[in-house]
């Protein structure tokens, strides 16, 4: 079928706010590149926009060089692995055992699940807990009280309980124990599931500031956020440059009079940004649809 004078209007007018769109989310991207990779002092003057007019490659030295940044690189590295396979591991047992009909007590457990998703005790009675705790300035603040996810298991819920349970019954008559169910059966059939909400539980973790501005004391424990945060907040260079021997030390190369705080933020913008974005194209395939295609015969 042809489509139609006014279809085509549509099509014309839908493609360009789309990459109106498109351009808007890339262009700030875009414009911090460029920053990070041009002389400090050069972008200070104005007129760098899409791409570097002085190309130079300093400020990710600097930054790169900084032991402060690398070990907050370290701490978010950490918390982002060991914080999404755990907590996708609780999660998922959770919904697992909740997906069973006839687990005693299952509407309780529900509706107080669902419960502590609607109201919170706030940040102070939190704060407490985790102090009494003993995890207060402890690397396991950032593990700890996000391992399980009430979102989370309602979305694992729903999507294990829309698995065929004739498969379930077959691996049942076959001898095959919950165990056996959960890692052979639900978890293959779960690909998709499991590595959006992953996605969305490493982001979350990767892009994490609060906890560290606020549960962590210790310059040695914050992520690469906390330290971004209160990098763009600094009025000089000291926060990266560091202690004043490296100071005197960067004070001799000729390099360091174009280095600017706005130039080393946008590289440290760039560095904590740029791993989590090279993380989606690898799980971009699991959420393919039909995963669950051809798995029951009738």
């Amino acid at each position: 079928m042809r489509a139609s004078r006014g279809e085509k209007i549509a099509e014309y007018i839908i493609i360009v706010l789309l990459s109106l769109l498109c351009v808007s989310v890339l262009y700030p991207f875009l414009y911090m590149l460029a920053i990070s990779l041009n002389d400090g002092a050069d972008a200070a003057k104005g007129g760098v926009y899409l791409w570097p007019r002085s190309f130079t490659l300093i400020n990710y030295e600097i930054v790169l060089g900084n032991e402060t940044i690398r070990h907050s690189y370290l701490i978010t590295v950490g918390r982002t692995v060991i914080g999404t396979v755990g907590g996708l591991l609780v999660t998922l047992l959770v919904a697992f055992g909740l997906s069973y009909r006839g687990l005693p007590l299952r509407s309780t457990i529900l509706s107080y699940i669902l419960l502590t998703m609607l109201f919170s005790g706030g940040l102070v009675p939190f704060y407490i807990q985790l102090n009494n705790l003993g995890l207060i300035n402890t690397f396991w603040v950032y593990i700890l009280p996000g391992l399980f996810s009430v979102w989370n298991m309602f979305v694992m819920l729903k999507f294990i309980q829309g698995i065929p349970e004739a498969l379930v019954e077959s691996a049942e008559l076959d001898g095959a124990g919950p165990v056996r169910i959960l890692w052979q059966i639900i978890v293959p059939l779960s690909k998709p599931m499991l590595a959006a909400l992953g996605l969305f539980t490493a982001v979350g973790h990767w892009n994490d500031w609060f906890a560290g501005a606020f549960f962590v004391t210790k310059q040695n424990l914050i992520p690469v956020q906390t330290f971004l945060q209160q990098l763009l907040s600094a009025q000089d260079l000291s926060a990266v440059l560091g202690s004043n021997n490296n100071q005197e030390a960067l004070a001799r190369s000729s390099q360091l009079k174009n280095i600017t705080l706005m130039s080393i933020k946008m590289s440290v913008v760039m560095v904590s940004a740029l791993p989590i974005l090279c993380v989606y194209p690898f799980l971009q395939k699991y959420f393919v649809k039909g995963v669950l295609l051809g798995s029951v015969k009738g």
